[in-house]
């Protein structure tokens, strides 16, 4: 099995620390390790290094070599320009299919909490041996435990693969859904939280993918016939600007008829927030989570990570608080996913050196 770790991203959800070279894969939010370093150690015991790929960006590439230099170097590759995951995703394959014809692959995000390492390769394995038994797509799904608005939505059907009875197609994709939509998932009981991990093989993604997404796979495939370390980054640098930016699962899982899902039950978090960290980090007695030189006094429910300097808060509930050498961000819990547009307001107010 080959792994793919998909590591771009452009740093805004999680302001100020992270900026667009330095987005949350590369940072150690969560625990001591950054998240990438930790994926690449969640994976290696059922993945060789040699057969684990990292599709990174030019803007990050220095630091996810400095950061994955236990992977080959050749194995790390810069898009010079993103274009979302079906690109990413057609590039990947297309080097997989170059080297072995008929390997399995699987395809994850680099900056995904899983509480259960051990669980989370025991369904990965599962999956692989599902893809190779069959030509089909293969998703992780996690069953929902609240009505998460901030994430896709897997649907089931009731006919399973043979010999998989817990490999179950797919009945049909749900976008990020309202309050109200996600109740009733909820309710429902045959629908999945859509992890962004998948399993397939590479030449059966690549065949959806001339079948969905051509003018991907046509400016793409041609990888998978002749590649070189020494030419990709010329190639790429030529061809990758034309390719369409489109994710995988509109441009491909949405349309197939050939898409599974497993469940996986290992504790999972897209941790797309700063209020996902509070909810994911252990709390002291007064619910706060903290970090860095952090005072604290008739204060709870609050995340405070401090960086370079002593932070005090006293007298406020529900808030976050993150302070940076040059910037400070104040807001309340519930208001988490804003940031975003607070790093809008700032890209039109021409304050670039704090992005």
């Amino acid at each position: 099995m080959y792994c793919v770790i998909m590591a771009g991203g452009k740093g805004t959800r999680f302001w100020p620390r992270s900026r667009v070279a330095l987005p949350k894969q590369l940072l150690n939010i969560v625990g001591e390790q950054t998240m990438l370093q930790e994926t690449i150690m969640r994976i290696l015991p059922c993945c060789s290094p040699e057969n684990i790929l990292i599709i990174t960006n030019v803007h990050q590439e220095a630091l996810v070599r400095e950061q994955a230099r236990n992977i080959p170097p050749e194995n790390i590759i810069a898009e010079p320009v993103g274009r979302n995951t079906a690109p990413c995703i057609c590039l990947a394959a297309a080097l997989i299919r170059a080297r072995c014809n008929d390997a399995v692959m699987a395809v994850m995000p680099a900056d995904h909490f899983i509480q259960d390492a051990e669980g989370f390769r025991a369904c990965l394995i599962r999956a692989a041996a599902a893809a190779k038994a069959h030509d089909v797509l293969i998703t992780i799904g996690i069953t929902p435990t609240a009505p998460e608005t901030g994430y896709g939505y897997i649907q089931q059907a009731s006919d399973t693969l043979p010999c998989f009875d817990d490999v179950v197609r797919v009945e049909r994709f749900h976008e990020k859904p309202d309050r109200a939509t996600a109740m009733a998932f909820l309710r429902q009981g045959n629908v999945f939280w859509n992890s962004g991990t998948f399993v397939w093989k590479a030449s059966v993604i690549l065949e959806e993918l001339c079948t969905h997404l051509p003018d991907v796979y046509r400016t793409i495939a041609p990888l998978q016939h002749e590649v070189s370390a020494h030419s990709l980054p010329s190639f790429l640098s030529d061809v990758y600007p034309q390719v369409p930016a489109i994710s995988i699962d509109y441009g491909v899982m949405e349309k197939t008829s050939r898409a599974y899902v497993i469940k996986g039950s290992f504790g999972w978090s897209d941790v797309g927030s700063w209020s996902a960290i509070y909810d994911i980090t252990k709390k002291d007695e007064h619910g706060n989570v903290t970090r860095g030189d952090v005072v604290t006094f008739d204060a709870s429910r609050s995340l405070v990570f401090a960086y370079s300097r002593l932070v005090a808060v006293s007298g406020i509930n529900d808030v976050i608080v993150v302070e940076t050498d040059d910037a400070v961000l104040v807001c309340s819990r519930d208001k988490a996913q804003d940031i975003r547009s607070i790093v809008e307001a700032l890209e039109r107010a021409g304050k670039r050196a704090y992005l």
